[in-house]
């Protein structure tokens, strides 16, 4: 197949989808940094890193996937050492190590950890597709999995452990895991759940008893935060209150309002339609993913596609949640939405991914 045919293939819906979150979201962050002049810089940088990402999700495409997957273990043995080495050297934010400083940017290495969990996973999915699935099977895959989640549980980063079980858990059901073993499964992590939650840091206790326990009249942490996020959202009604015109955004009762809680920002200021928008696009973007899982021509590329599905789809599920009250506060961003340069460049890295696949989901002819 000659590279104009490649090209052909190319998901151009999907890229545009991104390319217009990845927009408005630059667009809400520049709502709701302002007057903040200690925030502004943000803004241009979530420029800059979309206009790469952009670049990055062609370079990436361009790239044959399996390649990446015969450098699995480089790839993974790579991101254990930065994951060491930012247990012990990263700074701290929330009671958690989560980024080196570089300048005047933070690289946040559990981002890109995501990223190469699914190449990992999906190189041995595709090794042990001829397996009994069976509990040695699962096993396997675990324990390629547990090297990075292990690491991330000593930052303590509990929300991005959350994300990546969720990823194997899912990645072993597409893979044929059996009802029964996904019972016992289930009930082996709540029990492990509550096991951990003496163990967990004070802050994550908090934010797991006031959710289930909330105190109306709090005036700061996680409760006071859901609260004007609740507000903010009701406020906006079915139009919004106008582009750079959220009472609860612009006066920053709204705290972090352009990460975690930046749905309830475009709740207010565009209404229920912009939040309505904001799913839409999302859900958008996880189909044309399963798409590709469902072209791919083998189990490697689809699990590829599967896992970056799975990653955006519950990340920004469990962001939504967070600010509708739903889910305790978890810390995890909006996908292509919410500030985070590194968070954003991994998305678009698991893009480009997408698109390799996509790419290159006919058999190639000579």
């Amino acid at each position: 197949m000659t590279r104009d045919l490649f090209w052909r293939n190319f998901d151009f819906l999907l890229l545009g989808a991104v390319v217009l979150a990845s927009s408005f979201g630059t667009v809400m962050i520049r709502s709701a940094v302002a007057g903040n002049e200690v925030l502004q810089p943000l803004i241009p940088r979530q420029i800059y890193f979309a206009l790469l990402g952009v670049v990055l999700i062609f370079v990436v495409a361009s790239i044959d996937y399996r390649y990446w997957l015969a450098l699995y273990r480089p790839i993974y043995f790579g991101i254990l050492i930065f994951l060491v080495t930012l247990t012990g050297f990263g700074q701290s934010a929330f009671g958690a190590q989560r980024w080196f400083q570089v300048g005047v940017l933070s690289l946040q290495p559990t981002e890109f950890a995501k990223i190469v969990a699914i190449i990992v996973l999906a190189r041995y999915f595709e090794h042990a597709q001829v397996q009994r699935r069976d509990w040695k099977w699962a096993l396997g895959g675990f324990l390629w999995a547990f090297g990075i989640i292990g690491l991330i549980l000593l930052q303590p980063n509990l929300s991005n452990v959350v994300v990546l079980t969720v990823i194997f858990f899912a990645m072993l059901w597409i893979q044929g895991l059996e009802i029964r073993q996904v019972v016992i499964l289930v009930l082996a992590v709540i029990g492990l759940a509550m096991l951990a939650f003496p163990f967990l840091e004070q802050y994550q206790q908090d934010r797991i008893l006031t959710f289930i326990f909330p105190d109306p009249n709090a005036t700061y942490g996680a409760t006071y935060n859901v609260q004007q996020a609740l507000i903010a959202i009701g406020s906006g009604g079915f139009f919004g209150q106008g582009y750079g015109h959220g009472t609860q955004t612009q006066l920053r009762f709204l705290k972090v309002r352009h990460t975690d809680f930046i749905f309830s920002a475009v709740s207010e200021e565009f209404g229920m339609i912009g939040g309505v928008i904001i799913i839409l696009t999302l859900a958008f973007i996880v189909w044309r993913c399963i798409r590709a899982a469902q072209k791919s021509r083998d189990v490697s590329g689809s699990m590829i596609a599967y896992g970056v599905a799975i990653l955006i789809f519950f990340q920004g599920a469990v962001n939504i949640g967070v600010n509708l009250n739903v889910v305790p506060v978890s810390g995890l961003p909006l996908p292509f939405i919410s500030y985070g340069g590194s968070g954003l460049t991994a998305l678009m890295l698991g893009i480009g991914l997408v698109e390799s696949v996509v790419m290159r989901h006919k058999q190639m002819e000579f």
